[in-house]
């Protein structure tokens, strides 16, 4: 295919899981789907004339959907010096990196510089933000509530929407969607330089990568590069201590096979339906070290052949939700966050965010096949 041409293919009334399962053939859903996601970014950013590796920040300004204080006395976000940003990679066509900055509530100089990175893959950081460890939740009239479990109380807290098309990313060009942990590390990489570069106070601040689900596969590449970055002498010397992954996936041959022990020992299988459901593991196992040689052929038939034992799982079980069997099944990312969307999808929100008139996504289907298959 010629570069920069996209060949056309009606996907309007397809949905994510239907846009996923027509991989092949030239990628033509695949493509349809990035233009579609171009089209929605075009003129955000338009005429801002952002140099390649350079950072671009603004003050948040939602200071008046904050209700009460955060239980230190701050009465408003603005007092806090928290900020929105995006980066134009370097090493893309025209990629940029959306993000968020929370200052730490204490203020202290010495406090820990996190980077938060949402797993999926393709899965915003909003997600983590507004309904785990950020500083505000979302309230059902639209209003932001401290969160008093918000990481932002002892740290200096950053997500960073990644990989290329994920939440608030944009580029103009679909040669910048990444198709492997190496792009994806590369691009983490580069941002805390320009970060750093920005904000020269937090150089020596201990740093730690955090992050979880798909995480089990970039947080490890991307301390990599971080660490070799470091021993080559490369850029601003990033003073890595550490990294958390929660939940994540690390190697599916042995997780998989995980699910039948598990649905077993938890009384959501029965002995016949685990003796069933494992006979697809030997088959599991040998197309993911194929997926590890041959490339993404035997990976797409990785993902097909080793989601059968969860999916079985997931038929056998019906409303129980799989993230927390405790509770009801309740949507597609196991939870209801209708609010984010909804939020997100404000004018005047995504006016004070700077993200330009555009719809907001909670997970991209086009990232998650890029990466995944």
């Amino acid at each position: 295919m010629p570069e920069g041409e996209l060949k056309e293919v009606n996907t309007d009334k397809l949905g994510a899981q239907q846009c996923i399962a027509l991989v092949g053939d030239d990628h033509e859903c695949f493509l349809s789907k990035f233009k579609d996601r171009v089209d929605r970014y075009a003129g955000v950013g338009k005429g801002d004339a952002l140099p390649a590796g350079t950072i671009t920040e603004r003050p948040i300004r939602l200071a008046s959907l904050v209700a009460g204080d955060d239980g230190g006395g701050n009465t408003s976000v603005s007092n806090l010096g928290n900020h929105t940003g995006y980066y134009r990679l370097p090493t893309t066509h025209d990629a940029r990196l959306f993000y968020f900055f929370f200052k730490s509530r204490r203020h202290k100089k010495e406090d820990l510089v996190v980077i938060w990175l949402t797993g999926g893959p393709g899965c915003n950081n909003e997600l983590a933000l507004f309904y785990e460890n950020g500083p505000f939740h979302i309230a059902d009239n639209m209003s932001l509530l401290w969160n008093e479990f918000g990481w932002d109380q002892e740290s200096n807290l950053i997500y960073v929407d990644q990989p290329t098309g994920t939440g608030f990313n944009y580029s103009s060009d679909s040669h910048d969607t990444h198709h492997n942990e190496v792009g994806v590390s590369n691009d983490l990489y580069d941002f805390p330089q320009a970060f750093f570069k920005e904000h020269p106070e937090y150089v020596e601040n201990d740093f730690y990568i955090t992050r979880e689900s798909y995480a089990g596969h970039y947080i490890p590449a991307f301390a990599t590069r971080v660490y070799k970055g470091n021993k080559n002498n490369e850029g601003i010397h990033i003073n890595l201590k550490g990294f958390a992954i929660g939940n994540g996936l690390t190697d599916p041959a042995i997780q998989y096979k995980a699910y039948t022990d598990y649905g077993l020992d938890m009384g959501l299988i029965t002995q016949s339906e685990f003796n069933k459901i494992n006979k697809v593991v030997p088959a599991c196992e040998f197309v993911v070290k194929l997926c590890g040689t041959s490339g993404t052929v035997s990976c797409l038939a990785a993902y097909f052949v080793c989601n059968t034992i969860f999916s079985s799982i997931r038929l056998i079980i019906g409303n129980k939700n799989y993230c927390d069997i405790r509770k009801p099944y309740a949507g597609s990312l196991c939870y209801d966050f209708s609010n984010l969307e909804k939020f997100l999808n404000l004018k005047s929100v995504r006016q004070s965010l700077g993200v330009g008139d555009i719809e907001f996504m909670s997970c991209s289907p086009t990232v998650y096949q890029a990466i995944r298959l």
